[in-house]
């Protein structure tokens, strides 16, 4: 397939697109800054808000990776950080459907859940984390995370595309991921919101290229994680130490994660299997 990769300068990116091109995907990649790989066939440089150049590059694609996005919730106008990434989003989906386009893998967020970066902090209703948890989101970064996941159900509906949204934790390998282990180990009561969940970049990737392939139809949600927290701490004694109460529905033995990806082996084929420990 031609795939066309949005935000492809992004950490996220240049593993999706070493992914793709060795299975053989031919890659069109678009970001605001020049990027330059030995895997991309074209590049389009310009804003994901600037319509002429969504089209443009769409032009000829059959499946859509769109990971073009302001990747974190830190800004001085948390504002215009949710209408961009709100106007992105719908930019991108709706032009791949008035392209034709058939498939679109989309970078969502567990952030989506509300937990991450509430500013009244939430405790989950229960553990493990799955797709139909309900909604506690109050943060502008989460909330633009969950209206994508709208944008691309009304992407179905509107224009038939299959669209699949990938929840996504702190995602890192290796400087990158050891300075969040670190970060963990040092003080695990401050990632208790983020449920000490992360996923490898080369997982990451793996389930892209599986949601772009999967044989399935409609707009779906699913969870992608790692098999483990980023904690050294056994998972029981976190939510012992830092999460006490919760409702816990199944037996969570050894380091296991707190964010359930059943939905992602059922419906992707894939399952993360990476592990710091290891």
């Amino acid at each position: 397939m031609r795939v066309l990769v949005t935000g492809a300068a992004g950490h996220i990116a240049r593993y999706v697109i070493r992914e793709l091109a060795e299975h053989d995907h031919v890659i069109t990649a678009t970001d605001v800054e020049p990027v330059e790989a030995p895997h991309i066939d074209r590049v389009h440089v310009g804003d994901l808000r600037d319509p002429e150049l969504v089209r443009s590059a769409m032009a000829g694609a059959d499946a859509v990776v769109h990971l073009g996005a302001i990747p974190h919730p830190v800004s001085d106008d948390p504002s215009q950080l949710f209408a961009t990434n709100c106007l992105t989003a719908h930019r991108v989906l709706d032009e791949a459907g008035r392209a034709g386009v058939r498939r679109v893998v989309a970078a969502s967020s567990l952030a989506a859940v509300g937990l991450a970066w509430a500013p009244h902090p939430h405790q989950p209703r229960y553990l493990p984390l799955d797709e139909e948890h309900p909604i506690l989101v109050e943060d502008p970064y989460g909330l633009s995370k969950l209206v994508l996941e709208e944008i691309a159900h009304a992407t179905h509906r509107r224009w038939g595309t299959d669209v699949v949204s990938l929840r996504l934790p702190f995602t890192g390998t290796d400087t990158r991921l050891k300075a969040q282990l670190a970060a963990v180990a040092a003080n695990p009561e401050a990632h208790r919101n983020d449920l000490w969940a992360w996923l490898d970049t080369r997982d990451a990737a793996t389930a892209v290229r599986h949601a772009l392939t999967a044989e399935l139809s409609g707009s779906h949600v699913v969870n992608v994680a790692a098999p483990d927290t980023s904690a050294p701490l056994p998972t029981m004694e976190l939510l012992d130490r830092h999460l006490p109460g919760v409702s816990v529905h199944t037996e969570l033995t050894g380091h296991t994660s707190l964010v359930d990806s059943t939905a992602c082996a059922k419906l992707l084929g894939f399952r993360p299997n990476r592990s710091w420990r290891t």
